[in-house]
């Protein structure tokens, strides 16, 4: 069956030259974007009834963009002046360089792991007098927080930010060829929106391994992978899918 459709549950890029647009030149396809999840930033009234004072911490984790834009945002909204004197322990090389954003790089002690989240414990683990602040979303990776607790450092989590629902029943369930998914909530607001959803001939598409392992445990087939050595990005699992399935006769 030749792909006419693909379902983008993402908001559409911005830039002209997006990877999309050339898939839609070079396989003569419709795409569509429609995010299916969206983030939500909690309020300082929110953070007050979790019952943080941001004046005790003397030390930040942060492993995303989101994490750092809204532990700001909180600041600010709180009045919080963070001190020069805050520690950053960051996730990944880019997210530290993101933190140039807020505050001035070279005058700040920001401490960098190699990428994933184990490879910052040990840097964390040397600074046990610190008391860390550990702003995240509402749905927390139980193995992060379990290993924080496991090296015994003074920390805790506080939402920041949620993950809420798009309400996308509007969508025909199996009007495109393809649907593409970047994250379990995906998965989890296409059911929410259809409960009775039936993947019929439509074609999934899903990026990560937690992506994978939702989409699998709701009885979803999965035809398209990524990342992998041959589609590091999603938009060139799909050229690579594409490139196969509608040059067959």
């Amino acid at each position: 069956m030749k792909v006419k459709s693909i379902l983008v549950s993402q908001p559409e890029p911005k830039a002209e030259n997006s990877p999309y647009a050339q898939i839609i030149q070079n396989h003569n396809v419709k795409v569509d974007f429609v995010p299916f999840i969206k983030v939500e930033g909690m309020t300082a009234k929110d953070i007050r009834m979790q019952k943080i004072d941001l004046t005790k911490f003397t030390a930040v984790i942060l492993t995303s963009r989101k994490s750092v834009d809204h532990y700001f945002r909180i600041a600010e909204e709180m009045r919080f002046k963070v001190p020069i004197t805050m520690k950053y322990f960051c996730q990944s090389e880019a997210i530290a360089y993101y933190l140039q954003k807020y505050i001035t790089y070279r005058k700040r002690k920001i401490y960098v792991g190699k990428k994933e989240f184990a490879d910052l414990l040990p840097i964390l683990k040397k600074y046990k007098d610190e008391k860390f602040l550990f702003p995240g979303s509402d749905a927390p990776k139980p193995e992060a927080t379990a290993a924080l607790d496991e090296i015994k450092i003074k920390w805790e989590r506080v939402v920041f930010y949620r993950t809420v629902y798009c309400d996308i029943s509007a969508i025909k369930e199996n009007k495109y060829d393809i649907l593409t998914f970047f994250s379990p909530a995906g998965i989890e607001a296409l059911f929410k929106s259809f409960p009775d959803f039936s993947q019929k001939k439509t074609k999934i598409a899903v990026y990560g391994d937690a992506t994978l392992k939702a989409a699998e445990e709701a009885g979803l087939i999965i035809d398209i992978k990524a990342p992998s050595p041959e589609s590091p990005s999603m938009t060139v699992a799909l050229d690579h899918y594409l490139g196969k399935q509608n040059s067959k006769k």
